[in-house]
């Protein structure tokens, strides 16, 4: 069933990804650009990443690169910069905890992407996969719920920090922006997840695979950004928390995290990673209300209890769905066995 080395890894994965939300956050209100902050901490991660690959592979070469393979790299690569450009302009435009309400509807995209790709299976006639089926509509309600409605504020933030967030409770249309932003981040990680799965397959090396596919990232991200931000000043970075954020995120998300999301993808595929969304929810709360001052509304609390329950449904069919493989599995085996058994007691 599921390592418990592997549940560690994702939850502490899920804690840096919050992390660097809240670190993001912080940066942008001081004035950062998110187009730059993408560019600088892909780049980071490449020197990074090159370091750990030489490591890795001073004895053990990787498999050939081809030609094919590569292509669907650098289509990865536009895919996961197009991913954290969604995900940093919506949360310029509304908070960390409103992006990790919009990560929970991962599971549910990630399981849909993979019944069209075929990594999984759909039969309607099974509980597990109504259980499924039923949990990924509810996770889509909820994060609807998320994004239209925000609701009175849950009064327990200091007057302090109500201050800072004065100009993000006031202007609504930016949140609900917000949240169309980090919609489509959230389709744009499952479809990141389908398609590295689908790699690994046919090209098993994580650590180059991650290698690669920053070069391509820095690269487009560097065009786009070059063309979206026009004043050289926002090129400069404060030595600040600016540069804390980038650093975070180059060396622990995009190099660590990237690498063993990799790994994780390889061993269980892309449900079971995007599974460990929802966590963050609870994770973002705390540091948003703690370290930004973020304000929790109603709306958020109530779509985010919706979204929480559709992925559990989710996750307790996948669970399920586990189980009757490997029971189904068995029986067959056995009934393999049983002609070759009744035969021995034929003839003795």
């Amino acid at each position: 069933m599921w390592s418990s080395d592997l549940m560690a890894l994702m939850l502490i994965i899920e804690c840096l990804e919050v992390g660097l939300s809240t670190l993001s956050k912080a940066a942008m209100r001081r004035g950062m650009s998110d187009f730059v902050f993408v560019v600088y901490s892909n780049a980071l991660s490449v020197p990074i990443l090159l370091f750990c690959c030489l490591l890795f592979h001073r004895r053990r070469f990787p498999p050939p690169l081809t030609l094919s393979i590569l292509c669907r790299i650098f289509i990865l690569g536009f895919i996961s910069c197009s991913t954290q450009m969604f995900l940093f302009v919506g949360i310029r435009y509304s908070s960390p905890t409103l992006a990790s309400a919009m990560t929970d509807l991962v599971p549910a995209f990630t399981f849909i992407l993979a019944i069209i790709s075929r990594m999984e299976k759909l039969d309607l006639k099974a509980g597990s996969c109504r259980a499924k089926c039923i949990g990924t509509i509810v996770s889509i309600i909820g994060a609807l719920i998320v994004t239209i409605y925000k609701g009175p504020q849950i009064a327990f933030a200091s007057s302090t920090f109500k201050i800072l967030d004065e100009n993000l409770r006031s202007q609504i249309s930016n949140w609900v922006i917000g949240g169309f932003l980090l919609a489509i981040s959230a389709v744009s990680i499952a479809l990141f997840y389908v398609v590295q799965t689908s790699i690994i397959r046919d090209y098993p090396a994580e650590l180059m695979l991650t290698f690669i596919c920053h070069i391509f990232v820095t690269m487009q991200s560097s065009i786009v950004s070059l063309i979206a931000e026009r004043d050289p000043s926002a090129w400069r970075l404060k030595p600040d928390v600016e540069l804390i954020a980038v650093g975070y995120s180059a060396v622990l998300v995009l190099a660590f995290r990237g690498t063993a999301h990799a790994w994780v993808l390889h061993k269980k595929g892309p449900v079971f990673v995007a599974m460990f969304k929802p966590v963050a929810i609870v994770i973002a709360v705390v540091m948003g209300v703690t370290f930004l001052g973020d304000v929790l509304h109603l709306g958020s609390v109530i779509g985010a209890a919706i979204i929480a329950f559709g992925f559990y449904t989710v996750m307790w069919g996948k669970a399920k769905e586990e189980i009757e493989d490997m029971t189904t599995s068995g029986i067959d085996s056995s009934s393999h066995k049983d002609p070759l058994l009744q035969n021995k007691s034929t003839q003795v």
